[in-house]
């Protein structure tokens, strides 16, 4: 089947065959037709399969038959990143169209996101903390009144994130008669309670499915001691085994030390994470994408919403706890279809949570070792410094820290103290001194009197010359 098939507005199927798109994959053969229809969906689509352009194409389709300026479309996102990324992909299948939509989300001004909802742009994408910032503004501005149709793109993610009540009150500020699109990579218990409380008589497109990473996606393990995981990772790079990569390790420190041993071996590459600004965020995925970095070492922040075009590899430097987060991770490649692979670097130690991940993909993975690396030899340095240690180190440079204010502190008062005791001697009055004239004196007491035996006793001597 061809896009032209799905009864799509020309100006839509014209811009999926710009952007090379040949046929509709799965989800969107699935999806589209109902939703076109105004139907509500609960999906589950994996990550990597098309799923935005299948909420994407249906909603755009039907603001094209009735044009008017108003917000008519919502679309709800876990992060800042899937927000950016669904504009994108928005801004892409608009092209040879006059419909308008704008991210919301946290991390940038305020200001150009409320002059996109004053503008009645067409669709908003945003966040649910930064809309309900917006919906809590004294001003009133964002209007959903006219609201057609609420999309939640990664619902699963939400939850996992504690958008749940957010997601609620969002909720109040939309009108109950619309049309709901529920997508979920997985259908935990309470996403399920969730979308009966959202939905209408739903179609249901492969609820029952087991969640699992795309069929395209070579997976593989790489088995090494802790100590070693940053050695081979660069081992793995030199010998071109691993292309260009997203890394993603287990926590933001780990990021950092990781994009650190990275720079010092002289491989370019790029952070990102929660405690890097918006703007670090968006240079560092677009010298991604550009070329300008091979790797891109990231956190779970960005296991969902980052779409690379031909990302040749995924690496899991640590085994994520969840099996749902090893999806989201390795779907970051073999996208719409294409080819990737799938690296994860697994510790003795983390061996409990690969049989889980392993069980809940329904297949154990190939072991693979590196020729010529020598994985009995111990690093030059450790990679990470254990946290107990961390916290002691933290603790004793504050200490210091501490005990150098205070020495700082008792110089000053000192110095105010001497200051303050120069001042006062200035201050007092001299005592007198015994060769200054002093009128009150008698003579005889006057210095250089005759009685004085002084120099003006030759006064009596001219007297005795008269």
């Amino acid at each position: 089947m061809t896009f032209d098939s799905l009864g799509l507005a020309p100006e839509l199927v014209r811009a999926t065959t710009d952007l090379g798109w040949a046929k509709p994959t799965p989800i969107q053969l699935d999806a589209v037709p109902p939703a076109r229809e105004g139907r509500d969906l609960l999906a589950c689509a994996m990550t990597g399969s098309g799923k935005t352009a299948a909420f994407l194409l249906p909603v755009m389709h039907r603001l094209l038959q009735q044009p008017t300026r108003a917000t008519r479309a919502l679309v709800l996102a876990p992060t800042r990143e899937l927000a950016a990324q669904v504009h994108a992909d928005f801004t892409e299948l608009a092209k040879f169209t006059t419909l308008r939509s704008a991210a919301i989300f946290g991390g940038v001004g305020m200001g150009p996101q409320e002059s996109a909802f004053r503008q009645r742009v067409d669709v908003i994408i945003a966040t649910p903390g930064r809309l309900l910032d917006h919906l809590g503004q004294p001003g009133k501005y964002v209007d959903f009144s006219t609201l057609e149709v609420l999309i939640l793109d990664e619902a699963d993610r939400m939850l996992d994130m504690g958008f749940l009540p957010d997601i609620k009150r969002v909720l109040h500020h939309l009108p109950k008669q619309r049309q709901t699109l529920f997508f979920s990579a997985t259908m935990p218990a309470p996403i399920v309670a969730l979308s009966r409380e959202m939905l209408h008589d739903p179609v249901r497109l492969n609820v029952e499915r087991v969640a699992a990473p795309a069929s395209k996606i070579e997976q593989a393990l790489w088995p090494v001691a802790e100590s070693l995981k940053a050695d081979l990772f660069i081992a793995l790079l030199r010998q071109d085994v691993v292309g260009n990569v997203i890394c993603f390790t287990r926590t933001k420190h780990r990021s950092n030390r990781l994009s650190d041993v990275l720079t010092h071996a002289g491989i370019p590459n790029a952070r990102i994470h929660g405690n890097r600004s918006q703007n670090q965020r968006t240079e560092a995925l677009a010298d991604f994408k550009s070329g300008k970095v091979r790797v891109l070492v990231a956190t779970d922040i960005v296991a969902r919403g980052i779409d690379v075009e031909a990302l040749e590899h995924v690496v899991n430097f640590d085994v994520p706890h969840m099996a749902e987060d090893y999806i989201h991770r390795v779907g970051r490649t073999a996208r719409a279809d294409a080819t990737g692979e799938a690296f994860t670097l697994v510790s003795p130690e983390e061996e409990v949570d690969l049989r889980a991940i392993e069980k809940a993909i329904g297949r154990k993975l190939p072991r693979r070792t590196l020729p010529g690396f020598d994985y009995a030899h111990k690093p030059v340095e450790r990679f990470e410094v254990p946290l107990a240690e961390r916290i002691a180190a933290i603790r004793a440079r504050k200490a210091e820290d501490r005990k150098r204010a205070k020495e700082k502190q008792a110089r000053r008062e000192a110095h105010v103290k001497s200051e303050a005791e120069r001042s006062t001697k200035r201050q007092e009055p001299r005592r007198p001194d015994a060769t200054r004239h002093d009128p009150n004196r008698p003579e005889s007491h006057r210095p250089g009197s005759p009685a004085g035996g002084g120099r003006r006793g030759g006064g009596g001597r001219r007297r005795g010359g008269r």
